[in-house]
């Protein structure tokens, strides 16, 4: 019995020392620091977690980018009265067809490019005489980019449509009212045969997906800097 007393009292006694020294540690550590700790416990054993980082932005908001000898480019049709039509040529010219617009046609000295551009966005207006006239004259060593707004085929006439075929088009007698269209071409040298030249979305009462108009198309590539 003496023994089991003084067991007990050893084991109020190492309890009391405890306490106290925990309550010391307490009084004597910072607040934060106990909080850190006890939040680092916590963490052990989970799994940590990666994060990516944030992707470089691409000229002409590319995927991927365009390797140093290219030029990026990207066509973007119009989709109804707010998505609005857009030509980016290397981040250094960028032509949007603004609301109300019936056709923009520009040449567009590029300072890393030695031709011109060509660039317009064909509207339902009657403007085929200019189109035509820009084509003609657009000098060797251009590269011309094209694209619809609304409608592009009920004003565009074949005299057009003749020179925009022997650009390289394939769908330019395949455009119907409001048709999504989006083309690039050459004159004077050849585009290479990989790149994506040539798109083209019919109107659909069943798939559009802006009441009258269909989907918005877009094409994008690279262009080797060496073939002019």
């Amino acid at each position: 019995p003496l023994a089991d007393l003084l067991k007990l009292v050893g084991i109020l006694l190492t309890s009391l020392a405890g306490w106290y020294l925990g309550y010391l540690l307490c009084a004597l550590v910072p607040k934060n620091t106990i909080t850190a700790s006890i939040a680092h416990l916590q963490d052990i054993g989970k799994k940590p977690v990666l994060r990516a980082p944030v992707p470089k932005r691409q000229k002409c908001d590319h995927w991927s980018p365009c390797s140093p000898g290219d030029y990026a480019y990207r066509i973007l049709s119009g989709g109804g009265t707010g998505k609005l039509a857009k030509i980016c040529f290397d981040d250094e010219f960028a032509l949007y067809c603004e609301e109300g617009c019936f056709i923009l046609v520009q040449y567009q000295q590029v300072s890393s490019y030695r031709g011109l551009l060509f660039c317009c966005v064909i509207d339902s207006t009657d403007h085929s005489g200019e189109m035509t006239t820009f084509i003609k004259n657009a000098p060797e060593g251009s590269l011309l980019l094209m694209v619809t707004h609304d409608d592009g085929s009920t004003r565009l006439k074949n005299d057009a449509k003749k020179l925009v075929e022997e650009l390289g088009s394939k769908e330019i007698w395949n455009m119907k009212f409001r048709s999504s269209w989006a083309f690039i071409a050459a004159k004077g040298f050849k585009l290479p045969d990989n790149i994506q030249k040539e798109k083209i979305n019919h109107s659909d009462k069943k798939k559009n997906r802006y009441g009258g108009w269909p989907a918005e198309i877009q094409i994008e590539g690279c262009i080797p800097r060496n073939l002019i």
